[in-house]
């Protein structure tokens, strides 16, 4: 493997000489900007939740069988507090803001912290995929409108008790009267509001636009999901001469075979490498 400044370097001169950047960004990018889901940081979050329910860290405690609506919404609301509300800019995300401003980008991401919005990256240039913390929506999908959550999500955190919320305020769909959940993409409920179709728009309009070279830089994209960013990425990549794919992944850094020549990969810290290029602008 060509050793880390090389890499460094060639990946540095694919993204200058590119016309278009395509951003895929997956929860390794939101842990590389603090964001994590585990250790000291969902520990100080909820201590009291992992006495009563024994849980082990974020993501697996999102599937846990709450016994009723106030209990639920109690753990969600200091989820999406911990992780959509209480978090403000990152670092890393505003470095790669700074790599990539002055290109034509375009963002598609599995991520639902809204750090993209947040850290200042163009309405029009990002296609959140699985929804957003920040968003409810009907748990049976009955309509297709979504509903900001902010005054309810820091109202039901203030006055949670032994873990629920109060009954009167466990929210309601406008429409059938059934249950509410948060805009995430977990069954074939979710819904695909307006925006959403708009994004997705967007996105294709993108791709039919490109005329010249461009880069696939992809973050933190592993294989929960890789039908959405790494296996289209691979596709397109090996697809046209014109393309190079860039991987940041502490675990899945390898290029697919076909695309060996024209993959740049690294397993190294994110912001360490953002930090690298930057310095060569």
């Amino acid at each position: 493997m060509e050793r880390f400044v090389q890499r460094l370097d060639k990946a540095k001169k694919a993204i200058d000489e590119a016309d278009y950047i395509i951003i895929g960004a997956g929860a390794g990018l939101s842990t590389a900007a603090g964001i994590e889901y585990t250790g000291e940081r969902f520990e100080r979050y909820f201590k009291d939740f992992i006495e009563k329910y024994g849980f082990t860290d974020m993501y697996s405690s999102g599937f846990y069988p709450f016994k009723s609506q106030e209990e639920k919404w109690a753990y969600w609301a200091l989820h999406v507090f911990a992780n959509r509300y209480d978090v403000g800019k990152t670092d890393v995300y505003q470095k790669l803001l700074k790599l990539v401003e002055d290109k034509e980008y375009f963002v598609l991401t599995t991520n639902v912290e809204h750090q993209f919005w947040i850290n200042g990256f163009e309405d029009e240039r990002i296609f959140a995929t699985q929804g957003d913390y920040g968003l409810l929506q009907c748990e049976k999908g009955c309509h297709d409108k979504l509903y900001p959550n902010r005054d309810q999500v820091f109202e039901w955190v203030e006055k949670t008790e032994d873990f629920k919320i109060p009954s009167e305020m466990v929210p309601k769909c406008p429409v059938c009267g059934g249950e509410m959940d948060l805009n995430l993409r977990k069954d074939n409920y979710f819904v695909e509001d307006a925006k959403w179709h708009e994004m997705n728009d967007n996105y294709s309009n993108f791709l039919n636009k490109i005329d010249g070279k461009f880069v696939f830089l992809e973050i933190g994209v592993g294989f929960n999901t890789p039908g959405i960013i790494r296996y289209p990425f691979e596709q397109m990549t090996y697809n046209n001469d014109d393309a190079t794919l860039i991987r940041l992944n502490l675990d899945y850094p390898q290029a697919i075979p076909e695309n060996k020549d024209k993959t740049i990969s690294f397993d190294e810290n994110v912001e360490e490498i953002l930090d690298y290029w930057l310095s060569r602008i």
